[in-house]
């Protein structure tokens, strides 16, 4: 096994640990929860929460850390530590509304955000305005066919 192959299977490992990522903070002043909570993932359950930010046009074309080019109008995100490839139901806390991404690039590097969605994706939950917003993450189990 690679190197890499072995990194990818601890990340994953922690991830589904439920250590990968520090436990949340308190609420700031203004109700906002500055860090992403981590837990174990259960069928259809959350298996973080935190905050979710997006990129686009800057980015458009370039080659995201899987190799692929980042399409931003391709439902498709970034995550610190998920193989590429994982799908991802992402919710948002404020309206609720949920959408289906794959991870293919590493990200965010902002303190305290746990995933950057592309900007058709951010669309989709409603984060284009707000620009970031309290979100919880669930795996998706992939199509038997």
């Amino acid at each position: 096994m690679r190197l890499r192959e072995a990194a990818v299977l601890l990340a994953v490992a922690a991830v589904l640990q439920g250590c990968a990522v520090p436990p949340g903070t308190a609420p700031d002043a203004a109700g906002v929860e500055s860090g992403p909570e981590t837990a174990s993932p259960a069928a259809d359950e959350p298996f973080q929460r935190g905050l979710a930010s997006w990129y686009g046009l800057p980015f458009h074309g370039r080659r995201t850390a899987s190799g692929e080019r980042f399409d931003m109008n391709a439902l498709t995100a970034a995550h610190p530590t998920l193989p590429f490839g994982t799908r991802v139901k992402v919710r948002s806390l404020v309206n609720g509304r949920e959408v289906i991404v794959r991870i293919n690039d590493r990200g965010p590097y902002a303190r305290g955000r746990i995933i950057d969605l592309s900007h058709a994706a951010a669309r989709a939950i409603g984060l284009l305005g707000p620009g970031v917003k309290r979100v919880a993450l669930t795996l998706v189990e992939p199509d038997p066919g």
